[in-house]
């Protein structure tokens, strides 16, 4: 299988593991989308710019605090929820929830998503 198949593939077993989801992005951390299945809408170029930007604050905020390496960002809202998460040294993979969306499902999901899509690069 090709590498942007398998990592397609990925995306939509991320997808159909928790259906509730708005969208699953996978950009570059230079924020372009390499790829995604959004469902409300989103722009995935915007979507990818702004998940590559919020791990680049994440890595620095790690690094000041001598944290270690960065796993994720949580952005918490009035409407819903966005995950990013490193996804190898060259990719960030943006989970997008519903209010409500159940956490720790996510989290046990799209971790283990981002580390195969990690091993892929």
């Amino acid at each position: 299988m090709a590498k942007g198949e398998a990592l397609k593939t990925q995306i939509e077993e991320l997808r159909s593991a928790i259906p509730e989801l708005k969208g699953v992005l996978l950009a570059s951390n230079e924020g372009l989308p390499i790829a995604h299945s959004l469902s409300n809408g989103s722009d995935p170029n915007r979507v990818a710019a702004m998940a590559a930007a919020a791990s680049s604050l994440g890595r620095r905020i790690s690094d000041s605090m001598s944290a270690g390496t960065l796993g994720e960002v949580s952005i918490q809202a009035e409407e819903g929820a966005l995950f990013v998460y490193s996804a190898g040294s060259k990719a960030v993979l943006a989970v997008l929830s519903p209010q409500g969306g159940n956490a720790g499902l996510i989290h046990l999901e799209a971790r283990t998503a981002a580390k195969q899509i990690g091993d892929l690069f």
